[in-house]
């Protein structure tokens, strides 16, 4: 049975894994492994060294689009950084790998625009989360430490964000309007991992846009009046 309402530090952490499925990918970007047995969200956070407001903050808002900006922005940046590493590392790689099966021997037109498509598809990904890596985290992370760096802001971040989910759904298109194959369980199978990347794909930004951003904004704010 699904829950109604916000989680809350003292629910039981097997509770919310058993209502909402999608938040084991939560858990693993924030370095939590199963086995908690009935412990708390709270206990179990604590026990694995995790901001247990960082974590509530994702998860209310992944399950019920409640946003709480009182979290820990280091703790976010860790938190998304491990999610690039799960898309680069193994998602997106893992999705190939089974394209590259669907496809086998086949050399056809349509067969050699999927995997180019794809392989595309995956450096733009990388562009946009090495983006991230190499420019908004280290600035984030100095604006913590109470630096900024001159000309640059979160503001050109956020003009710049686009959509890395859009283009799946052109890829899926391909492959349910266009693919010959006769492995239609292995092909649907492909499908739907590319499905439910896409829906992650666009909750991870959902992420950055709604609850990230606005907190590096704030944390302008503060830094800004702080400095003068």
């Amino acid at each position: 049975m699904y829950r109604l309402g916000r989680y809350r530090e003292d629910d039981r952490m097997g509770d919310l894994i058993s209502d909402n499925y999608s938040v084991l990918l939560v858990l693993s970007r924030f370095g939590i492994s199963l086995g908690f047995g009935d412990s708390s969200i709270g206990q179990v956070c604590c026990k694995n060294g995790v901001d247990v407001t960082t974590f509530l903050s994702v998860v209310n808002f992944m399950i019920s689009g409640e946003v709480d900006l009182g979290f820990s922005i280091e703790s976010m940046v860790g938190y998304l950084h491990r999610a690039h590493d799960y898309y680069l590392d193994y998602r997106l790689p893992a999705i190939r790998a089974k394209l590259t099966e669907v496809m086998g021997d086949d050399c056809g037109d349509v067969s050699r625009a999927v995997m180019r498509f794809f392989d595309d598809y995956c450096a733009e990904v990388g562009g946009h989360m090495s983006y991230e890596e190499q420019n908004v985290f280290p600035y984030v992370r100095e604006l913590l430490a109470g630096h900024r760096k001159s000309g640059y802001d979160i503001g050109i971040f956020r003009k710049r964000h686009d959509r890395v989910e859009a283009k799946l759904t052109e890829l899926k298109n391909i492959l349910i309007k266009y693919y010959p194959g006769d492995s239609s369980n292995e092909l649907n199978g492909v499908l739907f991992d590319i499905f439910a990347c896409e829906q992650d794909l666009a909750s991870h930004n959902m992420v950055e846009d709604v609850l990230f951003v606005p907190a590096v904004t704030e944390l302008e704010r503060k830094w800004a009046r702080g400095s003068k």
